[in-house]
């Protein structure tokens, strides 16, 4: 079900994190977070290549593959040191086969959030989410974890193509059954001509939560997210981040299966993700929609592996944090002890 690896292309870890195998808890005893590849595309509705995304995304970065990334501004390693990261390859899955993928999925990341890790799991279309937020449900708690999720669409419709699979439904299946809740979902950065005033309905009667673009810029990001953080953490134990990469502008994310003008800049998507896993329990993530055959000059690849390093970085600067009785102040100078310059 699982392979060291990438499903397409060579076998590599997440930028040179050590290797683990899923079914094989041993291997990542007393790890923080497990990556798993998700190379699924079987639900795409206009074009496929995120199956390509996983290996992608480990493999893209300018420095040297080491299983090591200190960060600039959290002064934390995301990798090493200040967290236990291992990769346990990716889930084989065939596009062919929905609902046997799906579950195959399900099974894995449930396996691995059981021991307490955090599962990040690389896309794949956003099909994937469906089971990545059940299996994290199942281990922490039915109903108990609240989902932040970044996207220019709705991905709330029923039945697309004769199916009740495919990637503008996860969010629908996920609280249809009861693995989430309706009035604990938030959704930022919705833009575009979809869904239509059925679907809306539906997301109303659920109490879903949905930050269009033109709210996020009447109002601002900063008091946008206040609002999601103050909802997603009432009553959950846990929040689950799902990160499209098309909630980002086509200028900043070309590489995408479902690509739609006006969205976040890169800057804005990189803030938001380092603010939601510093300030919140998160005990899910997922980046899905990256897909590279459309991709220019790795530019979409390389947002989508600074999107899992800013997450890992301030799960590492919370856990150090917590651990030191400390704050980390992000208007902090970078060389305090620096004299000033004449």
């Amino acid at each position: 079900m699982s392979r060291y690896g990438s499903q397409f292309g060579p076998d590599v870890t997440f930028l040179g994190v050590p290797a683990c195998t899923w079914d094989e808890p041993e291997t990542y005893a007393g790890a923080d977070v497990v990556i798993i590849g998700a190379p699924f595309d079987g639900g795409t509705s206009y074009r496929s290549g995120a199956r390509f995304g996983p290996q992608a995304m480990r493999s893209t970065c300018y420095l040297p593959h080491d299983g090591s990334r200190p960060s600039l501004a959290l002064r934390v390693d995301g990798l090493q040191g200040d967290l236990d990261v291992r990769d346990a390859g990716d889930v084989e899955m065939f596009s062919g086969d929905a609902a046997r993928s799906c579950a195959d999925l399900e099974e894995v990341v449930a396996t691995v959030a059981t021991t307490g890790a955090i599962p990040v799991v690389l896309g794949g279309d956003h099909t994937v989410t469906w089971p990545n937020a059940t299996g994290v449900a199942r281990a922490r708690g039915w109903g108990r974890v609240s989902v932040i999720h970044f996207d220019a669409h709705a991905d709330t419709g029923d039945i697309e193509f004769g199916s009740l699979i495919g990637h503008g439904q996860p969010m629908r299946r996920l609280i249809e059954s009861g693995a989430v809740r309706g009035d604990r979902f938030l959704q930022v950065g919705l833009r575009g001509y979809w869904p239509g005033p059925e679907i809306l309905a539906w997301m109303a009667e659920q109490g879903m939560r949905s930050f269009e673009m033109t709210e996020v810029e009447h109002r601002g990001l900063g008091d946008v997210m206040a609002d999601a953080f103050r909802i997603a953490t009432d009553d959950c134990d846990g929040v689950f981040l799902s990160v499209d990469i098309d909630v980002c502008d086509p200028g900043h994310a070309p590489g995408t299966g479902t690509p739609e003008p006006g969205g976040l800049s890169a800057r804005q998507l990189l803030d938001q993700v380092r603010r939601i896993c510093y300030e919140l329990p998160v005990v899910g993530v997922d980046v899905v929609e990256v897909a590279p055959p459309f991709d220019h000059a790795d530019i979409t690849v390389l947002l989508g592996n600074r999107v899992v390093l800013e997450a890992l970085s301030a799960i590492a600067r919370r856990r150090k944090d917590e651990r030191e009785g400390t704050t980390w102040d992000p208007g902090q100078p970078l060389l305090a002890d620096r004299p000033p310059i004449d």
